[in-house]
């Protein structure tokens, strides 16, 4: 076992393929980053502009747009230099580096989207208590705790993983330091990981799935007894954002380690891999931007003030249409290219 602790570097296999596929990838990984980086830098600076939208559930946003920027920037560029290079090595404390935040940005990633399910429970379900309980303090206290079950998570995860001895061919069949990959590469057993990994990983998407669902049953009942058909409609559309970003995350989440066998079938792993590390980041603010007539009224309002529509006959939401018709044809582009890539 000496030997084994002896390595240097691991090996991210990544996407195996001829050398026009992997500059193909670079570039596809380098567009669904840019999207990534501008659609949340947006986000964050419409959201800080713009008065309307100073209010809790736009600060959770926020920070989340944060922590898209953060998740996905762990992983992409080293994934596009490994797909654009011939050397795909990683050094050993940079893999163990990488493995360190994308555990932390992942798992506070997923208590976010279950103070943001409390959050809408409190705006629908008590709206009159709704700025007293959710006042700046008890916002910057939630987001304090959903970094902090990330950092425990994470220095869990990293500690027992590399405690592990590796030997010097460690080739990781994936293209960034994920857990259940390099635990793989080591020789001795890693029964133990496995059983921590299922257990934390199966507690932290019960506890915040519980809570999303909890929130949402609430919050179905509260605007089922709602009269009209318009305050329903309003009531529910403030939702269905939050709804589609916590479907996507919790779905591939619970696909990779919330399993027994989650380090069976590599393969299928790292396809699922690009979606909830590079996809998902790329499509939250597009989701909450289509979907939220506020974030939309919003992107109009600056629009105008930056004089990109100088007509005062223009309304905001024909101004916020063109923008969101524009976003949707890229939306287009981007899932085309990803199944061309990936469909084979």
């Amino acid at each position: 076992m000496e030997n084994c602790s002896m390595i240097t570097e691991f090996i991210l296999v990544g996407f195996q393929g001829e050398p026009e596929l992997q500059l193909g990838l670079c570039f596809l990984f380098l567009l669904l980053y840019i999207i990534t980086l501008v659609g949340n830098i947006g986000m964050i600076t419409l959201i800080t502009v713009d008065a309307q939208l100073h209010s809790p559930m736009y600060y959770f946003l926020k920070n989340l747009s944060f922590l898209d920027i953060c998740y996905s920037s762990v992983i992409t560029p080293k994934a596009m230099l490994n797909f654009a290079a011939r050397n795909k090595g990683i050094f050993y404390n940079g893999c163990a580096i990488q493995m360190f935040f994308f555990s932390l940005f992942g798992t506070t990633e997923c208590f976010f989207l279950a103070v943001m399910a409390y959050d809408r429970f409190s705006a629908i379900c008590n709206p009159l208590l709704y700025h007293t309980t959710m006042s700046k303090k008890t916002c910057a206290l939630l987001v304090a705790v959903s970094y902090f079950f990330g950092f425990l998570n994470c220095c869990t995860q990293t500690g027992l993983t590399f405690s592990l001895p590796y030997c010097e061919s460690g080739e990781v069949n994936q293209f960034f330091c994920d857990v259940p990959a390099v635990m793989h590469v080591s020789h001795a057993d890693t029964f133990v990981n496995e059983i921590v990994l299922l257990v934390m990983c199966g507690f932290i998407i019960v506890v915040t799935a519980t809570i999303v669902l909890i929130s949402y049953g609430y919050i179905v009942a509260t605007i089922l007894r709602i009269p009209s058909v318009q305050g329903r409609h309003k009531a529910f559309s403030t939702c269905t954002s939050h709804l589609i970003a916590v479907t996507l995350f919790y779905g591939t989440a619970f696909f990779m380690y919330g399993q027994p066998g989650a380090m069976a079938s590599p393969n299928q792993g790292k396809v699922v891999s690009v979606f909830y590390t590079i996809v998902i980041p790329m499509l939250n603010p597009l989701i909450y931007s289509l979907r939220n007539k506020e974030v939309k009224n919003a992107l109009g309002r600056q629009f105008r003030r930056m004089s990109f529509f100088p007509s005062h006959h223009i309304s905001d939401n024909r101004i916020s249409l063109a923008a969101v018709l524009l976003i949707q044809d890229n939306i287009r582009v981007v899932l085309r290219a990803i199944s061309f890539a990936f469909g084979s």
